[in-house]
Formats: C-alpha cells, structure tokens, sequence
C-alpha cells in the first residue's frame, strides 16, 4: 500500500492544476445539487421518531381507530400566575389578573385568551395559589414567531411583580444560536498551535485550509443529499465536527513527515511521495478503522443513527482522500518553505537531519524516558486519574428533550415547573390505550387499577372508538415527562397489561415515546460500543500485527470514554464549573450525546493511536531494543500527537464555553475526552504498559501471522525505489519547482 500511495502523492504533485480541478469541480457539484435540490424540495423533513417502540406503535393504532377531527389550532403560551402573597382567588388579586390578560390580548399574533376562572374550564391550583392563562396565537412565519415571541417576554417582564407572572413555552424552534466568542478563540488558537509546531506560518495556513475545505466539502455534500432525500437535522452534527477533527490531524501527520522528509535531504517531490507513502498508509488505516466504525451504527437499528454514521463515515473519507490528494499539491507549492527558518538555513548549510538516528534532546523524550523508567507508577496514576474522573458516570441520566426549555434558570422552565409542581404532568400526558371486546363495559375497571399506580395524579374517563374495540383513557402523572416516577408509572403499566381479563393495555403519548426513544438510544450505545470494539481490535491487530496492543488501546479507549461521560455528567447535571460554563446546567444530559461522544472520540483515539504506535513500531522493526523505540518513537510522534490534541481541546473548548446547551455539552465532553485520550491514554498509560511487556508487546501466534495480510506503514519498500533516498543524485525537475531542498528561501 505504501508504494501505491506514494505513488498517488507524486501524481498529485505532478499535476497540480488536475488535482485542484477535480476536487473544485466536486465541491461545485454539490453546491449545485445542494441548490436545485433545495429548490424542489418536499417541506417535510426526516423524522427522529423510533416507529418500532412501543408507544409509536401505540400512537398509530390510536391514530386509527380515533382519527382527527380536521380541527387545529396554532401555537400557545402560558401565563402563569403565582402571586407573592395571597391566593388568586383574591378579589385584588383576580381583578389585577384580568387586567394583565385583558393586556395579553392586544399582543401581535394572538388571538384568543383563556380565562382560568372560567366556571366551565378552571384553571386554578387546589390551593389556589397558581392560576395559568392560555395564549393562542394564529398561524405564525418564522418572521413573526421571533417577533412576536420577544413581544411575548417583553410583556412578561413588565408584568406587576406581585403577581409573579411567568410565561411559559416557546414559539421559536430550537436552533443553534450564531457562533459566539469561544468557537472564534479556539480556531484562532489551534491556528497559532499550528504556527508554533511547524515554525511556518505557511504550512500552518495549508493545515488549516485542508481541513476547513474537507468540512465544507463534506457539509455541503451531505446537505445536498438531504435536499434531494430525506434526512434528519441531526445528520450534519457528527459529520461536522468529526470531519473537522480528523481534516486536521491526518493533515498535520502526512504534513509534519513531509517536513522531516525535507530535513533529512530529500528532494521536494519525492519528500512528498514518501510522506504520502508512509504516513499517508497510517492515515488510511486510521480513517478506514473509522469509518468502519461510523457505518457500524446500523446495529443500532434507528434511521436518524444510521444517517448520523454514514454522514461521517463519508466527512472522514473526504478527510483521507484530500490528505493523500489535495495536500501533496500544497506540499510541492511550499516545497521548503514548509520548514522554519532556522532549519531552512540548516539545510542551506548542508545539515541533514537523520531519521533513523537517536534524538538526544527534547521535552517529548525526555518524558517518554521518564514513563519507561518508571512503568508501573505511570500506569497506576494514569489508570486512577481515568477512573476517578470517570465516577461521575455511575449516576448519569439521560432524556431523549428536556420539556420547559433548555435554560433551567429561563422564565419558560419556571413556568413548567411551576405547573408540574402544581397540577402534575398535565402538559404532557399518558395515553393508555384498553383493547377489547366489549372493552366500553370494561374501563371502569381499568381506570379503578390505574388510579392505584403509584405517580397518578388523575384519570381522565376513557373514550371508547368507534367499533367498541379499544378505549382510550387520558392519565395526568404527578412528575413531569423525564422524572423517574414517570418512568415507573409507564414500566408498570406495562407490566400489568393484562391484569384485566380480556383486556390489554398499551401506552402513548409524547411522554411514552421520550422514554422509548430515551431507552432505545441506550441500548444503541451498548450494541455500538461492543461492535466498535471488536473492529478496533480486529483493525489493529492487522496494522500492528500484535495481539496485546490492540487490547490495550482498546482498553484506554474506553477509559477516555468513561472520563468523557463522568466530566459531562459532573458539569451539566451536578452543575460543576458553573462560573466557567456558560450554557445551562443542571438537566439530564441529552440521549444522543453518549453515541456522539463514542463516535467522535473512537476516531480521534485511533488517529492518536495509529500515529503514536505506528512510529515505535518503525523503531522496533529497525533492531531497536524495545525501551529505546518506545524513546525514540515517543520522540518523533509525540510532538504531532500533542499538536494535533491541543488543537482539538481548543476548538472543542470553544464550544465548550458557548452559551448554547447541545454544542457546550458536546464540546465539553470531546474536549476532556480527548485531553483524557491524548495525554493520559497514549502519552502515559501506552508507553508505560509496552514498556513493560517488551517483546511480548509484539507477540503474534504464528498461525496467525501466516494469515495477516503484510502492510508497509513504515514505507520499507520504498527504500529500494529509486529517487527516494537522499543519496540519489537530483534527477532533473520541472521547471516550476518551487524549490529544491538545501536552497534558501
């Protein structure tokens, strides 16, 4: 594979304008799909529903045998009134109210406001002191439902404070704000990290460039496929950042092996074509493990997961392809221009760096050194610190939405609350559904049983549909739709489905299908971790042609991934850090973030495992004993590994820091996943657990070896190609070379 990838970088290099062309030209393309499609699109969109649960199945059953009367009405809000002193029912206190209502009415857009001391639909607490009045407003633009909403809040904040008055829902969808502060910092940051590795502002620039491309390549692609087909909102999350993530560091390691290519006296084009060969093959086994793995959330059985993995499966293949591709063009442009200054002049001056030769100096071998003299402390401390971040995760919960908002501090969570507290899960109810024959003579019974669950506030009589067959029967819990009493209530009710002779009982429900959506992204993320697992370590066991080494890897990766979710846990349920994270705290964390966080991180332990181990490797198959390769390949891929790990902490702290709930939560948990991944996993638990295996790390059973393919990531057979050592003499180049090594720029 090496020879033909180094073969794919020498043609790129070559031609420059076809590679640039091509790749244009695709981008082009899918801008232009993107456009017709959008164009001609169906309004509609991809739904996040599991139909297979329980409570979808239920839902659709209930739909036919009680179909919709036609009638609709638009959007509400809540007033909700909880007077500082009194009751409601206070004649002062009642008249002030109806004045604020009276006030509510000339609001823009609404049309009607309900009174909650009509006789006929009261809605008052039982100890009178919350009263709720609903908004109704009429059909809304998107226009109008952010203007009117504004009104809305307006008018609630100059409410007389005596009467405590909250306003309760939203008319604005839930969308991802415009991008703030942080997420500007953290790139302008990884930027200036580039800059200090490479010591050249211009390989720092092409870095980036490839990367950003890569997202905007991947982005624009897999929207255009959802103008034409489709697919759900949440399919672009994963794609994004994981495309953004892996652009940079399969960039920065066929970028950073090109330079050393330079500095040991190669010429420019076969520099490229032997860092494209070398580690161009790491980054395709890397991505290839990973995409593996993306496409793998088909186990799952959900269609919006399936479309979530394929969507980055396909960002991290354009990831590869653009770093085999795209940057050999880059790299033959800057030719040694890529390289500092300083070694720039060292190579002007005829010093020629030697790959093969020990690095005496340097802050990332002088650790290595300290890890392999001191194994077993570095394991211990470096297991402990995993492991004590990672308590957290024994109490995290998750729901599929949280009701009332995503601000628990908002006035529209207080409101819910407030309701919650005084009139029960009334805002999202139960649907129990009774089939039967002759089910009308039967419900009395049924509701008799219902009333006796523990978390029931209140059973409204059923409605028996229009063959007689199944009745369908409202329940108010007293928690709201993600408290654990709720869950109960729905788990028992399903346990006792048939309690009543001839009569099975199912249960619906916006609530019922949270809790099904929330269960079933559970048993997703098990099946998923189990399946990632088994690829990584067949995927490994290939490249490293080890047994030990996969297993180990595999172990810290799941060790990261085990930080990650008790940090976030610790964070934004406990409400850890709250001066320093600005985004709500104190929720449940959303359902789909564990499988976010598994998918993301899986791709970026690889990458730093790959890089790492795939250079002590090379050492080792030198003749190196194997403390002195553990050093020496520490000491070349450990400045790339921290490079491309600090950058991903600050971009995904950037997000971390934003006042968006989602992104800050999914930003937060990358980032400790990668800090724990990169400099606990890979710069301490690795190096200390090979250097006390030595040779047995290595260890293969022969059957085995006999049956694994043979793959050069280390590029020895290129050593035999011509024009691929520095001591070839300089065969003649075109004449637009940049520039030939050992020439001052």
């Amino acid at each position: 594979m090496s020879t033909f990838l180094a073969r794919v970088g020498r043609f790129s290099a070559r031609h420059r304008l076809v590679v640039i062309g091509v790749w244009l030209l695709l981008f082009a393309g899918a801008a232009a799909t993107l456009v017709i499609g959008s164009a001609n699109a169906n309004p509609a969109a991809a739904s996040n529903d599991i139909p297979d649960s329980p409570a979808s199945q239920a839902l659709d059953r209930m739909n036919a045998e009680f179909p919709s009367t036609g009638e609709s009405t638009g959007p509400t809000l809540q007033l909700v009134f909880q007077p500082k002193s009194g009751d409601v029912t206070d004649q002062a206190t009642a008249a002030a109210i109806a004045t604020t209502l009276a006030d509510a009415a000339k609001l823009p857009g609404v049309e009607s406001v309900s009174d909650p001391f009509d006789s006929a639909r009261p809605y008052i607490s039982s100890d009178t002191s919350v009263a709720v009045s609903t908004l109704t407003y009429g059909d809304l633009s998107s226009a109008q439902e952010k203007t009117d909403y504004d009104a809305a809040l307006a008018f609630q904040e100059k409410a007389p404070a005596a009467l405590g008055v909250e306003l309760g829902g939203n008319l604005v969808p839930l969308g991802a704000p415009a991008p703030g502060l942080g997420e500007g910092v953290g790139v302008v940051i990884a930027f200036v990290v580039l800059i200090l590795t490479f010591g050249s502002l211009l390989a720092a620039g092409v870095n980036l460039l490839i990367a950003v491309f890569g997202v905007g390549l991947g982005t624009v692609g897999v929207l255009a496929y959802g103008a034409l087909f489709l697919l759900g909102e949440n399919a672009i999350i994963l794609s994004s950042m994981l495309g953004l993530a892996v652009g940079i560091d399969y960039s920065l390691f066929i970028l950073s092996r090109f330079r050393n290519e330079l500095r040991g006296g190669r010429r420019v084009e076969d520099a490229v074509a032997r860092a494209t060969g070398t580690a161009g093959t790491a980054v395709v086994f890397a991505g290839l493990t990973v995409i593996v793995a993306l496409v793998a959330l088909v186990v799952a059985n959900l269609g919006f997961i399936t479309e979530m993995g394929v969507a980055a499966a396909v960002a991290v293949a354009v990831s590869v392809l653009l770093a085999l591709t795209l940057l050999p063009v880059f790299m033959r442009t800057m030719g040694t221009r890529a390289l500092s200054k300083k070694q720039r002049r060292a190579l002007a001056a005829g010093e020629i760096w030697t790959e093969g030769g020990t690095q005496k100096r340097g802050i990332m071998r002088g650790w290595g050194s300290f890890v392999v003299k001191r194994p077993i402390v570095s394991a211990l401390a470096g297991i402990l610190l995993l492991v004590v971040v990672a308590f957290p995760m024994l109490s995290m919960k998750t729901a599929f939405s949280i009701p009332g908002g995503s601000d628990p501090q908002s006035t529209e969570r207080t409101a819910y609350n407030l309701i919650v507290d005084e009139f029960g899960g009334i805002q999202s109810p139960l649907v129990v559904l009774a089939e039967g024959d002759g089910i009308a003579a039967r419900t009395a019974s049924v509701e008799q049983d219902l009333r006796k669950l523990d978390g029931v506030r209140q059973v409204i009589p059923a409605q028996i549909s229009a063959d007689g067959t199944m009745a369908r029967i409202t329940l108010i819990p007293d928690g709201g739709p993600i408290d654990q009493q709720t869950k109960d209530l729905v788990h028992s009710i399903r346990s006792d489905a048939d309690s009543v002779s001839g009569v099975t009982l199912e249960v619906t429900g916006e609530t019922a299908i949270g809790i099904d959506q929330d269960a079933a992204l559970m048993s997703a993320l098990v099946k998923y971790i189990i399946v990632i697992v088994a690829i990584s370590v067949v995927l490994l066991i290939v490249m490293f042609r080890s047994l030990l080494i996969p297993l180990i890897a595999t172990l810290g990766y799941l060790l990261s991934v085990g930080a990650s979710f008790g940090a976030s846990t610790a964070v934004f349920q406990w409400g850890w850090l709250d001066p320093v994270i600005a985004a709500p705290q104190g929720d449940p964390m959303m359902s789909l973030l564990p499988l976010l966080l598994v998918g993301v991180l899986f791709g970026l332990a690889m990458d730093y495992q790959v890089f790492l181990v795939s250079r002590i490797k090379e050492m080792h198959d030198t003749g190196m004993m194997p403390k002195q390769a553990i050093r020496e390949g520490f000491a070349r891929s450990g400045p790339v590994l921290v490079a491309a790990a600090t950058i991903m902490t600050v971009v995904f702290g950037g997000f971390a820091t934003g006042t968006f709930a989602i992104a800050a939560s999914i930003g937060f948990g990358l980032m400790v996943g990668v800090l724990a991944d990169a400099f606990v996993v890979r710069l301490v638990l690795m190096p200390a657990l090979l250097s006390l295996l030595g040779n047995s790390a290595w260890w293969l059973p022969a059957w085995l070896d006999r049956i694994l393919p043979h793959l050069d990531t280390e590029g020895h057979t290129l050593e035999e190609a011509p024009g691929t050592t520095p001591a070839d003499p300089p065969a003649a180049q075109p004449a637009d070379e940049p520039t030939r090594v050992g020439a001052g720029v």
